[in-house]
C-alpha cells in the first residue's frame, strides 16, 4: 500500500509541475489592471512604433461582443509575443502569447468585448515593440 501511494504522489507532482512553471509566466498585475496604460505599463512595454506588419482580422461589426474572433499575424521577424488588449474592456489585456523560435507567429481566438472599441495589438521583437489597431462595433454587449 505505501508503494502505491509513493507512486500516486511522485505522479501528482510530476504533473503539477508544469503548472508551476505557467504559473511563473502569469503576470497577475498586467491582467487584473483596469486601465490600458498599466496593463502595458505591468508588461514592460515601452515605446510602440505603428506597424502595417501585423495582420489583424476581426469583423468590422459584432453581432454579439460575448463571442469575437480574432486572428492576429505578425510579419515582424524574431517575433517574440503578441499581446491583445481592448481599451474599453473592464480588464483591456486580453491575451499574451509567446512564442519560441520557429514558432509561427500566428494565433486566432476567441474573445468578449464589452463595448465598441479597437482592439490594439502589440507585438515585441527583441527590445522593440510594435503595434497596430482594429476597431470593432459591438452591437450586444459581451461583458455583462
Amino acid at each position: 500500500m505505501q508503494r502505491r501511494d509513493f507512486l500516486m504522489g511522485l505522479a501528482t507532482l510530476l504533473a503539477l509541475l508544469p503548472m508551476k512553471a505557467i504559473a511563473a509566466l502569469w503576470n497577475k498585475a498586467a491582467f487584473e489592471s483596469v486601465q490600458l496604460k498599466d496593463a502595458t505599463s505591468h508588461l514592460n512595454i515601452a515605446d510602440e512604433l505603428a506597424s502595417e506588419a501585423i495582420e489583424i482580422i476581426a469583423p468590422d461589426r459584432a453581432e454579439n461582443g460575448a463571442i469575437v474572433q480574432v486572428e492576429v499575424k505578425s510579419n515582424i521577424p524574431n517575433t517574440e509575443a503578441i499581446a491583445i488588449f481592448v481599451e474599453k474592456n473592464p480588464t483591456p489585456l486580453i491575451a499574451n502569447f509567446m512564442f519560441s523560435n520557429g514558432a509561427e507567429p500566428f494565433v486566432v481566438t476567441r474573445i468578449k468585448m464589452a463595448e465598441t472599441s479597437d482592439i490594439k495589438i502589440v507585438v515585441k521583437s527583441g527590445v522593440q515593440y510594435f503595434t497596430n489597431r482594429k476597431n470593432v462595433v459591438v452591437l450586444e454587449n459581451g461583458c455583462d
